[in-house]
């Protein structure tokens, strides 16, 4: 191949290889796609965003939806908020839902909810067409010690205005639930809470729950109502089983000092008889003594053996005749 024939070659081939690079670099259709749009971009400013790390794409695509919408948006503004960490495409469409619907939002606004991390499009869509949250069964006790439970749904609209700061819907569903205990609580029959349940609603509705939160709660309707448990019965035989268990153990208690006291007193009873013993001991010696020393004579000892021996026989005879009247 002659010389001037591969200089040629490799000059279609460099040609090629930098028009790639340069169609990667340089979103060429996406200009033109704007341009179709009637959206003017400077392609100088599509480089930009390539040097920014910003894909033009994330920000064009919404700039010509918005665009074609009416909505007064530009593009610093979109790539702004990309830079920031939003998501452009969900403003955008938040945006044209608003205003649609006839909904005084901006961008500035809808930006920092976004950034806030709330869903802007969905805020905006429930503003149009409210939310129903329905709660669990909620437990309170009237007066009268019955449990009622309740479930209710509530319905809300999403408040832009406070969606940056404002509580969500676990608040909403605590602050009901709080409520309607409070509500049955303060009944003195539970058949008036089974008979008008709307009471429940009124009263809760009345009562501003939606404050500092970030909806707008439109109703609150019981869904459901169902008795528990007689708590005050139960109440009432726990005290009583409490008041048995207290008794029992004073009793117990009694019986213990009693127990204690008879065995002090046994303890006595066995001193005293080890002292008799001890004394009866003693006895012989005072009486060997007593005759040695002459304090007593011989016929004194005998006198006293016949009377011992006479109070033996007569301990024997009532002894036997007892035996005797136990077996009749």
């Amino acid at each position: 191949m002659e010389p001037g024939t591969l200089l040629f070659f490799l000059a279609i081939g460099l040609g090629i290889i930098l028009l790639a690079v340069f169609f990667t670099f340089v979103p060429v259709m996406l200009w033109i796609s704007a341009l179709a749009a009637g959206v003017r971009i400077s392609i100088f400013t599509l480089v930009g965003m390539r040097l920014r790390r910003v894909i033009p794409s994330r920000v064009v695509n919404p700039l010509i939806k918005a665009s074609k919408a009416g909505l007064d948006v530009n593009i610093n503004q979109l790539e702004s908020h990309y830079l920031a960490g939003g998501n452009v495409d969900r403003v955008v469409n938040a945006l044209i839902a608003a205003h649609r619907a006839n909904i005084d939002l901006s961008f500035e606004r809808c930006a920092a909810i976004d950034l806030a991390g709330r869903d802007v499009l969905e805020a905006v869509q429930m503003s149009v067409n409210p939310k129903v949250i329905e709660t669990p069964f909620i437990a309170g006790v009237a007066m009268d010690g019955i449990e009622v439970k309740a479930k209710a749904r509530i319905t809300v609209r999403a408040n832009i205005d406070r969606l940056v700061g404002g509580a969500g819907e676990d608040t909403v569903v605590a602050r009901v639930g709080e409520g309607i205990v409070s509500t049955i609580g303060s009944s003195k029959d539970h058949k008036k809470v089974l008979e008008n349940p709307d009471l429940i609603s009124q009263t809760v509705l009345g009562k501003g729950l939606d404050s500092g939160t970030a909806f707008e709660i439109l109703s609150i309707d019981i869904a459901d109502i169902d008795i528990g448990k007689n708590i005050g019965a139960e109440l009432q035989t726990d005290q009583a089983e409490a008041d048995k268990n207290i008794a029992q153990a004073k009793a117990e208690e009694r019986r213990a000092m009693a127990v204690a006291k008879e065995q002090e007193m046994r303890a006595k009873v066995e001193e005293m008889r080890a002292k008799v013993v001890e004394a009866e001991a003693q006895v012989p010696l005072a009486m060997a003594e007593a005759l040695r020393s002459g304090n007593i004579g011989v016929m004194d000892y005998m006198n006293i053996k016949n009377i011992d021996a006479d109070t033996g026989m007569r301990d024997s005879i009532g002894k036997l005749t007892n035996d005797q009247d136990e077996e009749k």
